[in-house]
């Protein structure tokens, strides 16, 4: 008879089709105990060796290869990560937000955690500190600030780009919305009551788990779900009746949750037009009424709510697997990112979409080994992006790179066309990444490795050196530079 897994069990983020309760229940073998079957036996230490080694060697290059970076050792599972607002600059350093979750074992509520970050400043940071991190370690740059006993798992969180002390939460159906300025300070206590979500937003039909955009143009709110829909939401709906002077768009966002207690917004509209689980969703960048989602059906839908709530474009077979996730490039709004489970990304020209009816996309980046689960512009040059996967790596890519003639010593053999820079300190899954709008090049990643850290996983702040991503020429001639220094500090000792 076949045993399911306990309940205590909190779900994984591997993107099975449909659900990532199947995922928990496949990682899980019914004879071993509730020990992980990929753990047991020679193949699992196996695995930990080959891990062990990789992360060793990795360690080993963070000095030459990061600007600054900092590792924090989890108590509890992540699966999402975001920065805030910055709250405080400094000259080497500043203070900022970051938002993350908890998935405990229901020994403890579920929790959406406000913690105080500091960020060290470009060129700040000496290169011995930089390495001498304790990846089974708290970092001092990491300080929790507030805890909110959430309603369930958190499985995403989206700031709101008009107040980002303001974010949405997804949770099986619902979306939660919370100010969590004013949100109490909760402790962490079995049986304590769950915090009350400034507002809630309905709609969905069935589970909606991963699919969750914010809108950088107006308080829209974007989601889907296993119920094969996208619904649309405006956080304005809540106080229509209560701001009469609709000129105070940024005035009314920082107050729309303010105005009543444990209100709920319907959906301004639902789109149907996938036969499957929607996985993510994206606005573009400069439109309330224009976004993209993909889904398990393999498919890349664009959308305009203005002219109704048909599919506008559907890219068919855009991969071939289930998609993962999507992104909209808000530099040039012509191009969309999408990651699958067949381990690639591709770019895709909304202009030039298809063709012979399927998905034709500009570039398809192949550098990973595992699904890609998370993909993101970067806000500081317009062709680059980022890419994390199941399998531990986080990619840094530049499609201006790709087809360019490379010289032979700076790049290796293999590498694949339009990746320069390979994160590869999480020793399991990526589950989540951030750019981070304040500070360039900087990023915060999380992940799923909690048997290698002896945590709930690990969150990792970071910067690539800016040797890697200035122009050549200015690299090379501070190079020369520093080699002269040292020839002629070698002449007079």
């Amino acid at each position: 008879m076949e045993t399911t897994p306990p309940p205590s069990e909190p779900r994984k983020r591997g993107r099975p089709k449909g659900s990532t309760k199947a995922k928990a229940d496949k990682d899980k073998d019914p004879g071993a105990g509730g020990v992980s079957s990929r753990m047991r036996g020679s193949g699992g230490e196996r695995r930990n060796t080959a891990t062990d080694e990789s992360y060793a060697h990795w360690k080993q290059l963070v000095p030459v290869l990061y600007d600054w970076l900092a590792s924090h050792n989890l108590v509890w599972p992540s699966l999402s990560c975001r920065w805030g607002p910055v709250l405080e600059r400094g000259t080497y350093k500043n203070k900022q937000r970051l938002y993350l979750s908890e998935q405990t074992d229901h020994t403890q509520p579920n929790t959406l955690i406000i913690a105080n970050c500091e960020v060290v400043k470009p060129r700040v940071a000496a290169e011995n500190h930089i390495a001498n991190f304790n990846e089974d370690a708290r970092s001092p740059y990491v300080k929790k600030y507030k805890t909110i006993l959430h309603p369930g798992e958190v499985n995403r969180i989206r700031e709101l780009p008009q107040n980002k002390n303001i974010v949405a939460t997804h949770t099986d159906c619902e979306v939660l919305i919370w100010d969590v300025e004013a949100q109490p300070n909760r402790h962490a206590l079995l049986g304590a009551a769950d915090s009350r979500p400034d507002l809630v937003l309905t709609g969905h039909q069935d589970n909606a788990e991963f699919a969750l955009a914010m809108c950088p143009a107006e308080p829209f709110v974007l989601s889907g779900g296993k119920d094969k829909s996208v619904v649309l939401w405006s956080i304005q709906d809540h106080v229509s009746t209560l701001a009469a002077d609709t000129t105070q768009s940024a005035e009314a966002a920082s107050s729309i949750v303010k105005a009543a207690d444990n209100s709920t917004v319907g959906p301004r509209g639902v789109f149907e037009g996938h036969s499957d689980t929607v996985e993510d969703v994206q606005f573009c960048p400069s439109s309330s009424q224009q976004f993209c989602s993909v889904g398990d059906d393999s498919c890349l839908i664009l959308w305009d709510a203005r002219i109704g709530n048909n599919p506008v474009v559907k890219v068919e077979k855009a991969h071939n697997a289930d998609l993962h996730c999507v992104d909209w490039n808000s530099h040039d709004e012509n191009y969309i990112l999408t990651g699958s489970a067949d381990h690639t990304v591709c770019m895709f020209d909304r202009r030039n979409l298809t063709s012979n009816g399927v998905g034709s996309p500009v570039h398809k980046f192949e550098g990973h080994k595992a699904a890609v689960l998370c993909v993101q512009w970067s806000p500081d040059k317009r062709s680059v992006f980022g890419s994390s996967a199941e399998d531990g790596l986080l990619n840094i890519w530049d499609y201006e790179k790709v087809g360019q003639k490379e010289e032979t010593w700076s790049k290796s053999p293999g590498t694949p066309a339009g990746l320069f820079f390979q994160h590869a300190g999480h020793r399991d899954k990526v589950v989540d990444f951030h750019w981070n709008a304040y500070d360039p090049w900087t990023i915060v990643s999380v992940s799923d490795d909690g048997e290698f850290s002896g945590g709930g996983g690990t969150l990792q702040l970071w910067r690539m050196t800016d040797l890697l991503y200035r122009p050549k020429e200015e690299v090379l001639a501070e190079l020369q530079k520093f080699k002269d220094h040292v020839i002629e500090c070698s002449k007079t000792s």
